[in-house]
């Protein structure tokens, strides 16, 4: 399988080590990762809502190099991977749409006929690799550590694709099959704020506080997300949180390939532990180099 890397620009800037520890658990799993050649931002949300053509221009260019090169997309970032596939569904099922986009891509030398499949990486690992062979090069079990699987409110929506849109998974039964504990958590869908932490910040800061407290509750002992809006917030912002409705949070907030590749013999410089900013305890580190 051609696997066709797009990074998004989170994931080549905040979310630098959500890039590097999918690159290798990746590489540990023997899967092809091909950087997306001269890929560019897709746009994200805000520019679904104010021109939907240029929009989906912008976005459709990554998928006419993709057809181009004969691979599907694979796109961590949450917003990433849901303005692609909503780009790819559009495009599917709407011949004009299609037809005024292709006239904006010709200008670039590039046409798209729609046949770009967009996936997640938890979708590939789960449902491509499976769980028995991530299981099979497990080096670290998993054993004792109480995970919260936060999902976000993107990556299974508008339809779940990969995962039940209601009641998502496959992050649950990853973790579970690695030897972890995962504990209820009905939070794990709703929507952290994203953008609004910098624009209502008294909005974002209520959601994340119970996002944070559902887990607390459960005695997790770490968040895993697949979102880097949402690790950021939610890892980020604690103190915030903590000042403002007098909670005691220090919860640490690790993205999943992050600790996947943990128990998957990386140690913790390869995958950048020191960029999350509420420290992972060295019990859930386990002693790694």
């Amino acid at each position: 399988m051609n696997y066709l890397y797009y990074p998004g620009c989170s994931l080549e800037s905040s979310a630098r080590s959500y890039d590097v520890s999918t690159r290798w658990v990746f590489h540990r799993l023997s899967l092809g990762l091909k950087e997306l050649e001269d890929w560019n931002c897709c746009g994200a949300t805000m520019y679904m809502s104010i021109k939907e053509t240029i929009a989906l221009a912008f976005s459709a260019r990554n998928l006419a190099i993709a057809e181009k090169s004969g691979g599907q997309i694979v796109a961590p970032c949450s917003s990433c991977y849901t303005i692609l596939n909503k780009t790819n569904h559009i495009l599917q099922e709407n011949f004009i749409l299609k037809a005024k986009v292709n006239q904006s891509l010709k200008r670039a030398g590039l046409e798209y006929q729609g046949t770009v499949r967009v996936r997640h990486p938890l979708d590939v690992l789960v449902n491509d690799v499976g769980l028995e062979e991530i299981k099979a090069k497990m080096v670290r079990p998993l054993k004792g550590i109480r995970i919260a699987p936060y999902y976000g409110c993107q990556i299974v929506r508008p339809e779940g694709f990969f995962d039940d849109r209601e009641n998502p998974t496959a992050m649950d039964e990853l973790f579970a099959s690695l030897g972890a504990t995962i504990v209820p958590y009905p939070v794990k869908l709703r929507c952290c704020g994203g953008m609004l932490m910098t624009t209502f910040p008294e909005v974002a800061l209520a959601l994340n506080r119970e996002i944070l407290e559902a887990a607390e509750a459960e005695k997790a002992d770490l968040i895993v997300t697949t979102c880097p809006l949402c690790q950021i917030n939610l890892d980020a912002y604690q103190v915030k949180i903590n000042q403002k409705f007098g909670t005691n949070f220090r919860l640490p907030v690790m993205f999943f390939t992050q600790l996947l590749a943990l128990s998957l013999g990386a140690d913790r410089y390869e995958i950048r532990l020191k960029e999350n900013i509420v420290p992972i305890p060295e019990r859930i580190i386990g002693g790694l180099p």
